[in-house]
């Protein structure tokens, strides 16, 4: 299967612990099809909300297709988020819990549909992320090494 990512939220993983992860599709119209698949897009400041039944995300900015003119929509209008009924029920029960959110991590092509990967996650605090850097930072030093370690066996 082919995937041909258009955005990701790079932040999103450090800013949040990410609990769990969902798939969905977007209600878009046909410029801003356009402009994404030309790369148009920001998932900055983006976030999704489940109301009365309904997921929708807010705040994705996507630039205005260039040829589009008067078939261009506002850029950072809502979008609707397209779910299973069981699959808004599990997330409305998580996003009640104290804490989560609904962020969304990444934009992408799968089968000429366009898919937004969402992730349930829980907000770090300012320690949890220097605790976080930390940590990657030491198991790619290790990695370092044992990658150095197992060349010099080798030969």
């Amino acid at each position: 299967m082919s995937v041909h990512v258009v955005a990701t939220n790079r932040k999103a993983r450090h800013e949040y612990e990410i609990v769990d992860t969902i798939e969905a599709g977007l209600v878009l119209t046909g410029t801003e099809v356009k402009s994404l698949r030309s790369g148009g897009c920001s998932l900055a400041e983006s976030y999704a909300t489940v109301r009365d039944g309904i997921a929708t995300l807010k705040g994705m900015h996507i630039a205005p297709y260039k040829q589009g003119a008067l078939h261009n929509v506002d850029p950072v209008r809502d979008r609707r988020l397209l779910l299973h009924q069981h699959e808004i029920r599990r997330l409305s029960t998580k996003l009640q819990e104290r804490g989560f959110t609904l962020v969304p991590l990444r934009l992408y092509f799968a089968r000429g549909y366009a898919k937004l990967e969402l992730g349930v996650g829980r907000g770090r605090n300012t320690y949890d992320k220097r605790r976080k850097l930390r940590d990657d930072d030491e198991k790619r030093r290790s990695d370092e090494a044992m990658k150095r370690f197992n060349r010099g066996q080798s030969v």
